[in-house]
């Protein structure tokens, strides 16, 4: 299962509202890649799930996640967060054994390195 804060709740409904996407859902996957071998990656989706995609739904607020992806990401939290360059949302991963120091990128237990993976161009922190 993938959870949401309640600020993330907050920002995901008021981005939904001001796009005039009544009926999209906040898609979350991983891929291969980053400065830690495995990234993040988030969007709006308005198409209808994929066959293997899990849904779960959050005070109206669906979330859509492969079921890969599910795998290195079961039991995270999405966050919205404020720093000095602004807001964003960030994943809160259990199951990341290493991970960046922008937070976009991590490592998984039992994941080697990905071959291609360099710097996700956010930070210069390695491994």
């Amino acid at each position: 299962m993938i959870t949401l804060t309640e600020r993330a709740e907050v920002e995901l409904a008021d981005l939904i509202k001001s796009q005039g996407k009544d009926n999209a859902a906040l898609r979350v996957w991983v891929a291969g890649g980053g400065c830690s071998g495995l990234q993040y990656g988030m969007a709006l989706d308005d198409n209808s799930p994929e066959e293997d995609d899990k849904l779960f739904e959050q005070n109206g607020i669906k979330i859509l996640v492969d079921a890969i992806s599910l795998s290195y990401m079961e039991g995270s939290h999405v966050d919205y967060v404020d720093d000095v360059l602004g807001g964003g949302f960030k994943i809160e991963n259990p199951n990341a054994t290493s991970s960046c120091g922008c937070g976009s990128s991590f490592k998984a237990e039992g994941e080697g390195a990905v071959a291609g993976g360099g710097g996700c161009g956010s930070c210069s922190s390695r491994g």
